[in-house]
């Protein structure tokens, strides 16, 4: 199973006010582990850069003047994606962010119904606990020393991490087999002993166990019958 694990840094909150993306990061998993292909650009947002945004990732307008605009990576990145479902941390941001920037070069956008939502995941999990990427990463004891800024790309890789613990952790799976796998074994075996070898279906049929003798034996109905003269009143004689 081929899933994306998408992030991406901009220059604000709210595209509806003029903020734009400037950096996308995606990675490839299959079957929930990353493979090592990875999609990863900065975007010149053709504005400024307001501080807020800087401070939270340290990418500045000088250089972000030199990158390509949103239109130019936008046919890579949609490659890359393909139809796949996408692992968001907070899924209504990124997507409104790049469905304004899709939209704006005429080409269609990519609806929320492809997307995991980690946030969502995490929340019901763990009901009132910090559901931020770094209280996450905290919570499983997931590395983050190397995030001194936020970044696309570094953040889908630690979103990556965090993705496999909610699911399940590193154990996710293991050991288990899937309906649909026990279905093909049992599925298997059974065509196995239809069509061949019909002549050695019973030569290692177990052999039928003699029963065993369930009636009492003389001298048992003899004890017995002692033991109940013992009884001075029995209740079947009441």
């Amino acid at each position: 199973m081929r899933e994306i694990v998408l992030d991406t840094e901009t220059t604000g909150l709210s595209p509806a006010n003029g903020d734009r993306v400037v950096e996308i990061g995606c990675i490839e998993l299959i079957d929930h582990l990353p493979t090592g292909e990875e999609f990863h650009a900065y975007i010149n947002p053709e504005r400024d850069m307001p501080t807020p945004a800087f401070e939270v990732h340290g990418l500045s307008q000088e250089f972000l003047s030199g990158h390509p605009v949103f239109s130019a990576v936008a046919e890579d990145f949609l490659a890359f994606i393909g139809n796949d479902p996408l692992i968001i941390h907070n899924a209504s941001f990124d997507l409104g962010f790049l469905n304004a920037e899709l939209a704006a070069c005429k080409r269609a956008e990519i609806p929320e119904s492809r997307a995991i939502d980690t946030l969502i995941l995490a929340r019901n999990k763990f009901p009132g606990a910090q559901a931020s990427l770094d209280a996450l990463c905290r919570r499983f004891g997931i590395d983050l020393s190397a995030r001194e800024k936020h970044g696309a790309l570094l953040d889908s890789h630690l979103l990556a991490e965090v993705y496999l613990e909610l699911i399940g952790g590193r154990q996710h799976g293991l050991g288990l087999a899937s309906d649909a796998a026990v279905a093909a074994v049992t599925d298997g075996e059974k065509h196995t002993a239809s069509a061949g070898d019909e002549k050695e279906a019973g030569a290692h049929a177990p052999s039928a166990r003699p029963p065993r003798p369930h009636a009492p034996s003389a001298g048992e109905l003899a004890a017995h019958k002692e033991m109940l003269a013992l009884l001075e009143t029995p209740l079947w004689n009441q």
